[in-house]
C-alpha cells in the first residue's frame, strides 16, 4: 500500500473513513448520545494503548491502535462540524500552519542543528502566538497524569532559562532529595520528601529524553512478570505463593529475576 497522502488509495480510505463516521452519528444510538466530553476519556483511552503498543514495538498493534485514534479524530471533529465550530477540514490546515510556523529551520530561514534548538525554537515561538494564556506555565493542561504533568511544568521552566545545562544536575538533585526522604519524619513531611523524589525523577527522564509515564508502566510490567514467574516457579516446587514467608517470596523473585536476565530481559506479553 502507498504512503503517499495524495495517492487515490490514501484518499479513498480516509473518504470512507469518513463516510461511516457520519453514518454511525446518525444511524447508531450509541453514536448519537456522544459529544465531546463523553468521548474524550476514550480518546485518551486509546492514546495510551497506542503507546504501550508503540513502546512493544508492535507494528501491527500500532497499525491497529492508530486506526482507533484516528476515528476519534474524525468522531470530535464531525461533532465540531455539526455545531458550526470548525470541521475536519480545518482541523487539518490549522495543524499544518501550526507546523509550518513551529519549523522555521525546515520552511524559513533560521538555522536549528540540533534537537535542542529545535525545541527552544519552537517553545520561542509558541509563547508569541495568539491566543495562549500569559506566563511561564501558560496553558499547561493540569489534568495530565503526575509524571506528565510534572515533565510539561518542569519543560516550560526550562524554556525560560531555568534548567540544568545536563543530566549530572538533576541526578545529585535526587540524590539529595533521597537523602531528605530518608531524614523525614512524620506523614506530612514523609509525603512533601516523596513528591519531591519523584518530581526530581521526572525530571531526570526529561534530561535523557525518556517518557516517565512509559518508564514507569514498563517498570510495572517487568515487575509484574516477575512476580508472577516467582509464583509459577514457586508452585513448580510445590508451594503455595500466597503462604511463603516474605523471604522466601523474596528468594523465589531473585530467581525469576535472574532467570529473565538470562534471557536477555523478560518482557511481559
Amino acid at each position: 500500500m502507498s504512503s503517499d497522502p495524495e495517492s487515490p488509495a490514501v484518499a479513498q480510505a480516509l473518504a470512507r473513513l469518513d463516510a461511516i463516521t457520519r453514518r454511525l452519528r446518525v444511524e447508531c444510538p450509541w453514536d448519537r448520545e456522544q459529544d465531546e466530553r463523553s468521548i474524550v476519556p476514550h480518546t485518551v483511552e486509546e492514546s495510551y494503548e497506542l503507546a504501550d503498543a508503540a513502546q512493544r514495538r508492535d507494528d501491527a498493534k500500532m497499525v491497529d491502535e492508530l486506526g482507533d485514534v484516528l476515528f476519534q479524530v474524525h468522531f470530535l471533529s464531525l461533532l465540531l462540524e455539526e455545531r458550526g465550530a470548525g470541521d475536519l477540514a480545518q482541523v487539518a490546515g490549522e495543524v499544518t500552519d501550526k507546523l509550518i510556523r513551529r519549523h522555521p529551520h525546515v520552511f524559513g530561514d533560521v538555522q536549528a542543528d540540533t534537537s535542542l534548538q529545535v525545541r527552544r525554537n519552537w517553545d520561542e515561538i509558541k509563547r508569541g502566538e495568539a491566543g495562549r494564556e500569559p506566563g511561564v506555565f501558560g496553558d499547561v493542561p493540569e489534568n495530565l497524569p503526575g509524571p506528565l504533568y510534572a515533565r510539561k511544568v518542569q519543560r516550560r521552566a526550562a524554556s525560560s532559562g531555568f534548567d540544568f545545562p545536563g543530566v549530572e544536575g538533576p541526578l545529585q538533585s535526587m540524590r539529595d532529595e533521597l537523602a531528605e526522604l530518608e531524614a523525614a519524619r512524620g506523614r506530612d513531611e514523609q509525603f512533601h520528601e516523596l513528591g519531591d523524589v519523584l518530581f526530581a525523577a521526572v525530571n531526570v527522564a526529561r534530561k535523557l529524553a525518556v517518557d516517565p509515564e512509559l518508564a514507569l508502566r514498563a517498570a510495572a510490567d517487568r515487575f509484574r512478570a516477575r512476580v508472577l514467574a516467582a509464583s509459577e516457579l514457586a508452585a513448580s516446587e510445590g508451594h503455595s505463593w500466597n503462604d511463603l514467608a516474605p523471604d522466601a517470596q523474596l528468594a523465589y523473585y531473585a530467581r525469576a529475576r535472574l532467570t529473565a536476565e538470562a534471557e536477555g530481559g523478560l518482557r511481559p506479553q
